[in-house]
């Protein structure tokens, strides 16, 4: 078991430490017939709990401290990333990472939200909530992208913007928005992975792609459970119920169209198994950029603007 143990992996955590205890008693009483019966009870247990999550299990999963971050990607996934500080106007944010690397044989320019692993690095990192100097910075890289016309690709992880004062006072909405307005008419290959957490216009902010990837425990929203429940019933007590009704979930958002692909995650959850989650990321991105690469710069900009004006529509 991971280190965090989420309330809903307690029967788990109780039955395997029933088996540790056996295992310690066998030196003694031959427990191997009932320890294998128990172990396969487990797996049993273990299938059944991760094959039918709610959507609330889901975000907590999203959020497990051990999950990959932006980052474990750059290491894994690329090779050779230059990573480019600043926003030229105020300041360098942490919250964004981003720069130019090679992915594969490709030169691509790579942007993320990043988290900390730990307390120090997170308040460093503002917890992956990113001021408007970090949107500035991925204009930035954006722009670079169109002018050396390389592809880009985002992770998204973030439970928002910053929604502090000064954050307000530099323009964190027109910052995010002249993200939208950019990243609407690029003329080179977008793809975007929802690694984590996708709240908000603080997701959006760089989320505006050809493709939309989405690991199967991420979630991605216009609000978090904890906020919606918050407005909706004045007390954070109903996020589980606000999570059910925001349909939140990859499986969700993949039938309404918002997303094209579910990347699937070992039992259990990404943090789980590292390996086997960069390992399908990469090939998930690989795919799909290229499919893209080939696509003239007109019809990738129709397309992405057609994919994002259709989204909310409805018909009587």
């Amino acid at each position: 078991m991971s280190k965090v143990v989420l309330d809903f992996e307690q029967p788990i955590l109780a039955l395997e430490a029933k088996i540790k205890e056996m295992k310690e008693l066998s030196a003694s009483i031959d427990l191997s017939k009932e320890i294998v019966d128990l172990e396969k009870k487990v797996e049993s247990l273990r299938e059944n709990i991760y094959r039918n999550l709610t959507r609330w299990q889901r975000v907590q999963l999203a959020r497990h401290p051990e999950r990959p971050i932006t980052s474990d990607y750059l290491a894994n996934l690329f090779t050779d990333f230059e990573e480019i500080h600043g926003d030229r106007k105020f300041k360098d944010d942490p919250a964004i990472i981003g720069g130019i690397a090679k992915f594969m044989d490709k030169s691509v320019v790579v942007i993320g939200h990043q988290k900390g692993r730990d307390t120090k690095s997170n308040l460093y990192r503002n917890f992956g909530m990113p001021n408007p100097d970090g949107y500035r910075k991925a204009h930035r890289l954006f722009e670079f992208a169109e002018k050396f016309n390389k592809p880009v690709i985002t992770f998204l992880d973030t439970p928002g913007a910053f929604p502090g004062i000064e954050a307000e006072e530099r323009g964190q909405a027109e910052a995010i928005a002249s993200n939208l307005l950019l990243m609407s008419s690029l003329k080179v290959p977008i793809v975007v992975v929802i690694i984590g957490e996708g709240a908000s216009g603080g997701a959006i902010g760089i989320g505006v792609g050809d493709k939309i990837l989405m690991l199967e425990n991420a979630w991605y929203s216009v609000i978090s459970p904890e906020s919606c429940s918050s407005i909706l019933w004045r007390s954070w007590d109903f996020k589980e119920q606000a999570a059910e009704a925001l349909k939140l979930s990859s499986f969700d958002l993949k039938e309404q169209g918002i997303i094209d692909e579910i990347i699937s995650e070992p039992i259990g959850g990404a943090h789980r198994n590292h390996t086997l989650v960069f390992d399908n990321v990469k090939n998930a991105i690989n795919n799909t950029l290229n499919s893209l690469l080939n696509v003239s710069p007109e019809k990738l900009v129709a397309d992405r603007r057609q994919k994002f004006y259709k989204m909310g529509v409805w018909n009587e």
